[in-house]
């Protein structure tokens, strides 16, 4: 036969036979090693000893052994011309003690604000804490401006806007400070603003919120809030608002929920809750967040001597109000309101929400009133979304409903 004809060895068959033996040869030599070693296990590698290495088959054994010495092989040294970094010393770390507040300032497009109520907080009384400033991808200058005057100030800046309510749940969480301070931007705190708010929450350890005296920038004797109140309709209510100041609610704490635009918050109970529901994006979501606090048996007061002035409608339009107070009135009853309270206060929400419809029907003409109607049209929407967290709420209530329905107002 010629050579041309004779058969040839099939590569591929004597690569496997070799690997075969290879592999058997390595299962001979681990079983020498193991049969080797003292049978107490004193030199035998703690991985041997493990319930899953020994439940393996051998082969898978030697497998695992051969990948950990693979990349021991992989290892290369450094080439001649290597050039280490050269050493550096660092001082050691300072010990800095968290403030006892983080004063938390959404801003978006504020630049014409933030001297006024940055300038206010530096010349507050009590002065441990600290300022975060969460801009809302503002167009205007407000970043530049606190990189240049305010470098004390901690600022967040986000990327695109992602709106009110994101922006404090972003600076909460930045936050070092045993009571959580949200303040609008466009607002101007006494010098006694946060001692007043720091004594209210020292005295009032059951209360989750502690809300300050709201008045209006240029009429400064005219009350914008002295807190929220919740209607039997469902409705949130400012206490006091458009009144003239005269100390009439000074001797009323109790409120049902705190005012976001100066609000201090107890920081155990915002992580409990989860701070504020982000898909409020803006208006009710501090009424929601005292809601919650509510059920869960924390309280929340007014502290009548921390006085702040607030630019009425500068940080957020009528036509946006309209919308979102339409919308989240509806999801934060859906959320929140007890089974019993919805059936004994039925007719008054119904009438409640009926009557905005109505006023804003009356006037469709106006884009607030047509953005009322789209408003309650995405609540009602919503709804799905809200019944399934309402799940997860109304299990935690640890309010009877009549106290709570004795913390709902007619008026």
């Amino acid at each position: 036969m010629s050579e041309e004809l004779k058969p040839q060895p099939d590569p591929s068959k004597s690569a496997q036979r070799k690997s075969a033996e290879k592999r058997a040869q390595q299962v001979r030599q681990a079983k020498e090693k193991l049969s080797a070693a003292d049978s107490d296990g004193k030199n035998r590698n703690p991985i041997v000893l493990d319930d899953t290495y020994s439940g393996l088959r051998e082969d898978n054994r030697v497998v695992m052994r051969n990948t950990i010495a693979l990349n021991l092989d992989n290892f290369r040294a450094a080439p001649e011309g290597f050039a280490p970094r050269p050493t550096r010393t660092y001082p050691p770390l300072r010990e800095v003690a968290a403030p006892f507040a983080s004063v938390i300032i959404p801003n978006f497009n504020g630049v014409r604000h933030l001297p006024v109520v940055l300038n206010a907080l530096r010349r507050q009384r009590f002065t441990d804490f600290e300022v975060i400033v969460v801009d809302d991808a503002s167009s205007d200058d407000s970043v530049e401006l606190l990189e240049s005057r305010y470098p004390d100030v901690r600022l967040i800046v986000n990327r695109r806007n992602e709106g009110f309510v994101r922006s404090c749940n972003t600076g909460a969480a930045a936050a070092r400070g045993r009571m959580i301070v949200l303040l609008n931007s466009d607002t101007e705190p006494e010098p006694t603003w946060l001692e007043e708010l720091v004594k209210a929450f020292v005295a009032n350890p059951q209360a989750a919120a502690v809300t300050s005296k709201m008045l209006l920038f240029d009429r400064r004797d005219t009350l914008h809030t002295t807190g929220d109140m919740l209607g039997v309709d469902g409705i949130p209510r400012n206490r006091g608002v458009w009144e003239r100041d005269a100390g009439q609610y000074d001797a009323a704490p109790h409120i049902f929920s705190g005012c976001g635009g100066a609000t201090a918050y107890r920081r155990e109970v915002w992580q409990a809750l989860g701070g504020f529901d982000e898909q409020f994006w803006m208006y009710l979501e501090d009424v929601d967040f005292g809601f919650r606090a509510r059920l869960e048996g924390w309280e929340a007061v007014f502290a009548p001597n921390a006085r702040v002035y607030h630019h009425l409608s500068a940080s957020g339009g009528d036509v946006l109000a309209s919308y979102y107070v339409g919308r989240n009135t509806i999801w934060l009853i859906a959320k929140n309101m007890p089974r019993s309270l919805l059936r004994r206060n039925a007719l008054a929400i119904l009438g409640g929400q009926l009557a905005v419809t109505l006023d804003a029907l009356r006037n469709w003409r106006g884009e607030a009133a047509q953005a009322r109607l789209r408003g309650q049209l995405a609540g009602l929407f919503g709804l799905p979304q809200q019944l399934q967290k309402r799940r997860a709420i109304q299990p935690r209530r640890q309010i009877e409903d009549d106290d709570l329905a004795r913390m709902l107002v007619a008026k």
